[in-house]
């Protein structure tokens, strides 16, 4: 059995090995992640988008949160369970963003939160660390300012911008955070900020010089037929190969090859005896010789 992944060791990571977060949203892919060893799994508001069927991720609320973050700890993974904070849950008051934390942890197991933004969540972010819950920055391309941004655009691709979000990552990691996701920014940027920052950063669509790298776990493994973004490797294409077996299934009940005798229940001779009162019928089949 592998070590428990904790916080400390997560700092300890911090210019190799390489760490690794997928998502999970669900007690079977919160397995699946851990016995491939990953060191993170984020329950991330993504759900909104890859089980729940939204747009975006503008839709889950605190309690959608809990309750998936929930079946994820029930796993007991290896992995260290950070849950994602969705939109709103840290947005209207420092008491809220502290008890919607703590919520995470004590309703949902996580032992880790994350949140978007920069600077002016710095009092969030701190007033949690003061309740002794670890926090993870997000930085760059942040889904739930996806209305302000335009869209789901590269964020610093311009030389102000990027020093703001160089500045933001300072001043994460000075106010606590144990690490950084950095998302939808240029490689360049992201390995500029790696360097300067004293936690680890965490890369999706940021390019090879972060401290690691975090996917979805359904575009790592191809379980949607939708389009991917630029930034996603997959590794298999499960929707077509469920699809390949569903077909087969709904084949062969049409044909009657399933279930056969192997995946049936036999009554025995002496139940069926009792059950017909030694009047078999002839309209029945029977697994047995009477």
């Amino acid at each position: 059995m592998a070590d428990k992944i904790n916080v400390p060791h997560v700092l300890s990571r911090k210019g190799g090995p390489k760490l690794t977060m997928v998502t999970a949203y669900d007690a079977p892919t919160a397995r699946i992640a851990d016995a491939a060893g990953v060191d993170m799994i984020l329950v991330g508001d993504s759900v909104a988008n890859a089980v729940l069927g939204y747009d975006d991720t503008l839709a889950v609320d605190i309690d959608v949160m809990i309750h998936h973050t929930a079946a994820v700890a029930r796993t007991e993974p290896d992995a260290l369970v950070v849950g994602d904070m969705p939109w709103m849950s840290y947005h209207v008051s420092v008491d809220d963003a502290v008890r919607n934390a703590g919520r995470l942890v004590r309703e949902g197991g996580a032992e880790a939160v994350k949140l978007e933004g920069g600077r002016k969540r710095i009092p969030v972010v701190k007033a949690i660390l003061s309740a002794e819950i670890p926090v993870m920055g997000h930085l760059g391309l942040t889904p739930q300012s996806v209305h302000a941004m335009g869209g789901y655009r590269v964020q610093g691709k311009a030389g102000e911008a990027a020093r703001e979000l160089l500045e933001d990552a300072h001043e994460l990691a000075e106010a606590g955070v144990f690490a950084l996701v950095l998302e939808g920014i240029p490689d360049v940027l992201a390995q500029l900020i790696t360097k300067e920052v004293s936690v680890p950063t965490i890369g999706i669509g940021a390019g090879e010089h972060t401290d690691g790298q975090v996917l979805v776990f359904h575009d790592v493994l191809g379980l949607h037929d939708g389009r991917v973004p630029k930034f996603v490797r997959k590794y298999a294409n499960l929707f077509d190969d469920a699809v390949l077996a569903l077909r087969a299934y709904v084949g062969d009940v049409q044909s009657g090859a399933f279930p056969g005798d192997e995946e049936s229940y036999h009554m025995t001779e002496e139940a069926a005896k009792e059950l017909f009162k030694e009047e078999p019928r002839d309209d029945l089949s029977w697994p047995l010789s009477w």
